[in-house]
């Protein structure tokens, strides 16, 4: 592989992990997200604010973030599930939650994740994202939703053969993930979460 390109792909990665979904679709419906409901960039508090149709479009351009890093990865090494895959799909993942444009203030990675995962295992993701929905529906918190698509997901990648790197792979992105989601977990706990 060679390093200049490699390099450039993950640079590529990371930045279009930092493209301000949220920001600029709530913007158009004249709110910004950063200073209404809970603060966070991501899908759940646009939908709190301006609902499903707005939260549908960051939720879809969140996950092309996630998808189109896959990709990137996937192309220049030429293998579907490789190290190399996963590192863009985590330069994504970390310059969605972790972006240098907005002081390192970003989302939480769930949908820029499922995104990623799209591409690397489809099958599997989208009964994770079935299941998404339904839990969603179920307890009325997206939080809850997210929180154990993500866990289950580790599981799900070793339960269908895959080798050990990418199980520890899998299980450092859902570590971050869960990482990020440590408010909502403790307004889970106090019973302060708000529906979405």
């Amino acid at each position: 592989m060679n390093p200049l390109l490699a390099a450039a792909g993950i640079v590529a990665s990371y930045l279009f992990g930092t493209f301000p979904s949220a920001l600029l679709v709530a913007k158009r419906g004249g709110i910004d997200v950063t200073a209404a409901g809970s603060g966070n960039p991501g899908t759940s508090n646009v939908v709190r604010l301006l609902g499903w149709k707005y939260g549908a479009v960051v939720f879809a351009l969140d996950m092309a973030k996630g998808a189109i890093a896959a990709i990137i990865g996937w192309q220049i090494d030429g293998t579907q599930v490789s190290v190399f895959t996963y590192v863009c799909a985590f330069a994504a993942i970390i310059g969605h939650t972790y972006p240098v444009t907005r002081k390192f203030q970003g989302g939480k990675g769930v949908a820029a994740g499922g995104g990623a995962m799209f591409v690397v295992h489809p099958a599997i993701s989208l009964v994770l994202f079935a299941s998404w929905f339904v839990i969603r529906r179920l307890t009325n918190k997206s939080s809850i939703a997210s929180l154990t698509i993500t866990a289950a997901l580790p599981i799900a990648i070793a339960a269908s053969g895959a080798e050990a790197w990418e199980i520890t792979a899998i299980v450092v992105m859902a570590v971050l993930i869960v990482y990020r989601h440590i408010g909502n977990i403790q307004r889970l706990r106090s019973n302060q979460e708000p529906t979405a």
